[in-house]
This record gives structure tokens, sequence and C-alpha cells, in this order.
């Protein structure tokens, strides 16, 4: 094979982003607390020698949190990941992964210096075999063990500091489930007591990048395990839906025919096994999820409390969302008023931007509508909709970065709970991102909406064509008036001048010098149109 081509090869193949990378799952990188794993093009750690990055200290944020969460050091997400680690990868230019192996999301190519735009599309879009493809890399997902990240089954404590790792082997998709599951799981203090009001993914600033880098970074380990480089989630336009459109068996999966609370047999989804959702038995045990199946998949979408979630959003409650000028404000929790953050994610009414928490709104009114697994925060992405659904919160969001651009200090820099400063990196995932990466365009991340896309979006000389049609066509008329003009003027010119000759009989002595005038100082310019 060509050394190009095996470069080549080395680069899109190299793994994505999730939890713990398996090569550093052991005694020696947990007890040295450092990740910085060879490149397998060159050997070196991070590529080093190809000067793809290098092993370097990780720079953690001193800013100051928010009083949510009064303990330190019981957590080991806190001031993620140094419980764990404390030197990884540091990448150069547009590599990016764990040993700086892949391409940072938006570049392509051997020395990722391709740019690329990729389309995600409305899920009824879609042609039959473009959604059965979909649907089949789900199922494909959920049937592959993860050949680069494990999971943890233990806390660092309970790893004995590092000696007795504690990690298990886990399927790509369920991968993603236990990630979200880890970022808002509760934290344990000990004996039956455990601290409830904490979230890494949620209730707070982050929750929008962190979920943009969790779809970019699923959306990727699909792209790999398919070899299908142009893969891209689809979206459920949910706005004024009255009822779960996808819930058949053509797309999601429909409803059992004898128990409501399960799917039909016809769709793949029925064999589906969840974990991650028996919090309370985790807590009571003091222990992690170690993602050993719990049941199939729960749902009976539109049989839920009306009195939190009396209907689905509607178009007038997204757009009201988006009209609010503050991304965020307040707390900076699920108590913010008048935060577009909020509102979307659901602690806000969508029609007053008030926080109440005892409704559901946007976001939340599609999980607590779907009544089963995705009710559930921990173990709400065991459900397939979860991520058609947040394809759909995401480009909200995009639509609020387009229409109010805001500057990266927008994004609180401090007194953010827990995790949810601009520089906190994010929970759980290696390599590191922080949150406000993530808080720009998506085009600048290799992705847009197709309904976001803007015919107006051509090049600039397609933009500027039909003017220069148009001036072709009255061109000689401006060249005949610009000529016209041009003597016009000097006639002016020379009239004015033979006026100022005669004026100056008198000697330049007595007209005093503008400079010397006592109202230099106040003298102003004004221009009236």
């Amino acid at each position: 094979m060509p050394l190009f081509a095996l470069g080549f090869l080395l680069v899109i193949l190299q793994p994505s982003t999730g939890q713990f990378p398996r090569v550093c799952a052991n005694v020696q990188s947990l007890r040295s607390k450092e990740c910085c794993p060879p490149w397998d093009g060159d050997g070196s750690p991070c590529g080093e020698l190809s000067n793809r990055g290098s092993c370097q200290n990780i720079l953690l944020s001193q800013a100051p949190l928010g009083p949510q969460f009064p303990f330190s050091g019981v957590d080991d997400r806190e001031d993620w990941p140094s419980v764990f680690y404390n030197r990884t990868c540091r990448c150069e230019g547009n590599f990016m992964g764990f040993s700086c192996g892949e391409c940072k999301f938006g570049f392509s190519g051997l020395n990722c210096t391709e740019r690329q735009v990729k389309t995600r599309r409305n899920i009824f879009q879609l042609t039959t075999s473009e959604k059965n493809k979909f649907l089949a890399y789900l199922n494909l997902a959920k049937n592959i063990p993860s050949q680069d990240y494990v999971i943890a089954t233990g806390t660092y404590t309970q790893m004995n500091n590092g000696s007795n790792p504690m990690f298990r082997d886990i399927n790509v998709y369920d991968l993603f489930v236990w990630m979200h599951y880890y970022a808002s799981r509760d934290t344990l203090l000990g004996g039956s007591n455990v601290w409830r009001d904490i979230d890494f993914a949620h209730e707070a600033p982050g929750f929008l990048p962190w979920h943009r880098a969790f779809l970019l970074m699923w959306e990727r380990q699909i792209q790999r395990i398919t070899g299908d480089e142009n893969f891209t989630i689809p979206y459920w336009d949910w706005r004024d839906a009255e009822d779960c459109e996808v819930c058949n068996d053509e797309y999601m999966g429909g409803r059992h025919p004898t128990n409501p609370n399960l799917l039909s047999p016809a769709s793949i989804f029925s064999s589906w096994q969840v974990i991650c959702t028996r919090s309370e038995e985790y807590n009571s045990q003091q222990a992690l999820c170690s993602a050993t199946s719990e049941g199939p998949i729960r749902r009976n979408p539109g049989n839920n409390d009306k009195s939190r979630t009396p209907r689905l959003p509607s178009s007038a409650d997204v757009e009201f969302c988006l009209s609010l000028t503050q991304y965020e404000s307040g707390p900076m929790d699920k108590m913010a008023n008048y935060s577009f953050r909020n509102t979307l994610e659901g602690f806000a009414d969508p029609q007053t931007a008030i926080s109440n928490p005892a409704q559901s709104g946007l976001h939340n009114a599609l999980h607590i509508y779907m009544n089963g697994s995705m009710s559930q925060v921990q173990g709400s992405a065991n459900d397939p909709i979860f991520v058609i659904h947040h394809a759909f919160v995401d480009s909200i969001f995009e639509r609020w970065l387009r229409r109010h651009r805001p500057m990266l200090e927008v994004y609180p820099a401090a007194n953010a709970p827990i995790g949810h400063n601009r520089e906190n990196y994010m929970v759980p995932f290696i390599p590191l991102y922080r949150n406000g990466e993530f808080f720009k365009p998506s085009r600048e991340l290799g992705y847009d909406y197709e309904y976001l896309q803007e015919p107006a979006v051509q090049s600039f000389q397609d933009y500027l064509t039909p003017y220069l049609q148009q001036a072709r066509q009255i061109w000689p008329w401006l060249v005949g008036a610009a000529v016209f003009g041009g003597i016009v003027t000097a006639v002016l010119t020379g009239l004015i001048r033979a006026c100022q000759k005669k004026k100056e009989g008198t000697s330049s002595e007595i007209q005093p010098l503008l400079t010397e005038s006592e109202d230099y100082n106040n003298i102003t310019y004004q221009s009236n149109f």
C-alpha cells in the first residue's frame, strides 16, 4: 500500500472521543496520572515526532464556582480529569484525539488541512434507503464493542487510588449512554448519603455546548465503525407535532400491541436492552452503573402527567425562546429567569421565560412526553429518539447563535454551577474539551442544518453578479456623467480661485491664523446628509 494511502487510513481510523481510553486504563497510567498514548503513525507519544502534539500538564480553571455544590474533594468529576490524570496530550493545529491522531471537527485530510461542512437533515426528508441505513447504523453501534474506550465500574477510591483498576468493555452505543449517565449522576458521599443537586451536563450554562460536543463525538463514532465519512445525524423537527410522529415501526419503533409501555416487536429497537436506569439502586450501594442489561426500552408517548407537560412544544414557543437576548442569567441554574439556555432546556416557561421547574417546556417536554426510558435523565440516552431530539435542540441553539452573534465572553467565565464555567473541561470526555470551545457556530465545527441553510450562502462573486450586470448596462451613461461632471468641476474651481484672488487685497497680517484662535479647541466638524 502506498505510504500516502497508509497515512490517510491512519488518520480516518483514529478513535474519536469517549470516556477512558483503553490504553490509559491500567495501573501504570493511573498511578502516574498520565494519559499520553503513542500515535500509531510514528509511535511517539501524542505524535510528537510528527509535530502533532505533546504530553503536557493539564491547566485547570481557577475561576470560582457557584454555591450549588458545597463540597470539595468528594467527587471524581471535580476539576476533571485531575483525579485520574494530570498529564494528557495537547494537540497542535487542527489535530485532535487522545493521541492527537485525528482531525478536529470540521477538518479532514492527511494533515487535517481540508475544511468540510456536512449537513444534518430532517429525518422525514431522508429517502427510504437513507432512513433504513440510519436505523441499521444505530443497531450496528448497539452490537459492536468499542475498540478504544472502556468505562469505569468504580470510583478512584474504590480502585485503591489506581492500584486496582476497575474498567469494563462496552458497545459503541452504550458507551454514550454511560457517558450521559456519568455526567449527570449523583455524588456518592459514603454510607447511604448522596448529593443530588449536581449535574455536569444539565441545569446550567454547559447544557447546550455539552450536548453539542456529545452529538459530534457520537456522529464521528458512527462514521468510524461504518466507514461512512458522510454520515450525519438526522433531526426530528417536533414543533407543533400533535403526537410522536417518529413512534412507528418505519422509524423509531411503534407501540407494542398488548403492552403500551414497550415497543412493537416489529421494530429493531424492541430487542435493545437499557443500562444505567437504576439510580436509586446505585446510590444505595454507593456504586457506579456497570452497564449491565436492565430490561427493554420503555416508552408510552402521550400518556404522561399532563399537569407537568400538557402538550408538545409549538413554533411560537421556539420563536419566543429565540427572542431572548441573554444566554444565561441570575444563579445560572434551573431557577434562572429570562435565560435562553434555561428556557430552551425547559425549566422556564416558553411564553414568559420565568423559571418554573414544576412545568416542563421545550427540550424537557419531549423527554417527559415519551413517558419511559427517555423521561429519566441519567438513562435517557437509551432511547434512540434521544439522538434525533437533541439534534433538533442543537439546531435551535444554532439559530440563537446566528441571530444574536454573541462573543465568547457571553458564556459565563465564573460562578456557574460546578463544571459549567467557560474554561472547565467537560465531564467525562478524554481528550479534553472546554465548555467555551463549543459555544460557536456549527459551521466552524464542520456541520450545518438543512433547514437553516440560506440560498444566499454562495460565493462572493455569485452575490455580486446581478449588480455587475446592471453596471455593464449603464456603463456608457456612467462614463458620460463622469466626463461632464469633471468639466463642470473644473469650470467652477477656476471661477472660485479667480474670486479669491480679487479678495486678497488686504494684508495677510490682519487675518488671524486659525491655530492662534482661542476658540480652536472648540471647533467641531459637522456633516449634514
